[in-house]
């Protein structure tokens, strides 16, 4: 049977191993994390300037999500204007070979090219990323156009009787340019609301609000359709007027690529705020977070000494217990 003075030892030897124990705890996840466990003893109970530094953080942290995602939309967009412009360059100066070889196999060329370049525009405006549309305002889960054929399909409709230059061009901008005409009311499917500015930074925030139905983007669809109409079969167009529909179209396409070029300029500007604003915020979290180290760091070659002076420390004890465990009469007669 245990004397009193035995069962003193090991309450005694159990009350080092727990504390050793947790002060081995404690130092293993400041080596971890590189933090001290327990910011409020560290800091002697006044933890205001670590909760001013946790909420900047917190704000900064906001503020990268949108910056990304910012970067991301409008880099995004930037590429699909890009596409739109090179296709529309490329479409005009094929268009203006009508007037050399002014066939009816060339019409139809031509028309088909147009009428590919129409649906490859209206694809681009449709592009999605992660679930959203990019073109369609504040309905960013609904596709910003119609898709290329629906268009030709309404378009024929509009030009139905239309056998002048002067009929299909007045029908095209009755269509495409009238407030509650054909495009706004079938033409595009998103939100003449713009999507809401990013807040980038405590000073900075980004308009992302270029839609589908700006008025370049009409301009250029109303000149690709136009070409592409020029051959259809259901207007029954003279030979010279699909000529001068197809090198109007032509024309018109480049007058849209000034405003194009005007568009990609001021998504670039917003690109470069968004780029800017990034490496502040990115400078300022890595500021703060240093003076969070400094606040409640820790000293990763003491705390190391210090787990390891700890450790030796319960490893001793643990010897101990077991020779205190070990002692009997007859271990001691021995």
């Amino acid at each position: 049977m245990d004397t009193v003075g035995d069962l003193a030892r090991t309450l005694v030897l159990r009350t080092h191993q727990t504390r050793l124990n947790r002060d081995l705890d404690q130092l293993g996840t400041e080596i971890a994390t590189g933090f001290v466990r327990d910011p409020v003893s560290h800091l002697g109970g006044d933890v205001s300037s670590l909760v001013s530094i946790d909420r900047r953080l917190a704000q900064l942290e906001t503020y990268r999500v949108n910056t990304t995602e910012a970067s991301f939309l409008t880099g995004t967009m930037q590429t699909t204007l890009e596409e739109i412009q090179t296709r529309s360059e490329l479409l005009s100066q094929v268009l203006l070979a009508v007037e050399l070889t002014p066939n009816d196999e060339m019409f139809r060329t031509l028309s088909t090219e147009a009428g590919n370049a129409l649906g490859h525009m209206l694809n681009g405006l449709n592009r999605s990323v992660a679930g959203r549309f990019l073109f369609s305002g504040t309905a960013t889960d609904t596709p910003a156009v119609i898709e290329g054929e629906a268009m030709i399909a309404e378009l024929q409709t509009a030009l139905a009787g239309a056998t002048t230059v002067t009929d299909v061009e007045t029908a095209l901008d009755d269509w495409f340019d009238t407030p509650g005409g054909g495009f706004e009311t079938d033409g595009y499917l998103g939100s003449t609301t713009s999507l809401a500015p990013l807040q980038l930074s405590a000073t900075e925030s980004a308009s992302v609000d270029v839609r589908g139905d700006h008025a370049v983007f009409r301009d250029v669809m109303k000149a690709m359709a136009k070409a592409a109409l020029a051959s259809d079969d259901t207007l029954t167009l003279s030979g010279a007027v699909k000529v001068d529909l197809i090198s109007s179209a032509a024309l018109d396409l480049q007058t849209a690529m000034a405003s194009m070029v005007e568009l990609r300029a001021g998504l670039g500007t917003v690109e470069q705020r968004i780029e800017e604003t990034t490496a502040r915020n990115a400078a300022e979290r890595t500021a703060t977070s240093i003076a969070r180290l400094e606040l409640v760091g820790t000293d990763q070659f003491e705390t190391a000494t210090r787990y390891e002076n700890t450790r030796a420390q319960l490893e001793s004890l643990y010897a101990i217990t077991v020779r205190s465990s070990r002692m009997s009469l007859v271990e001691f007669l021995r």
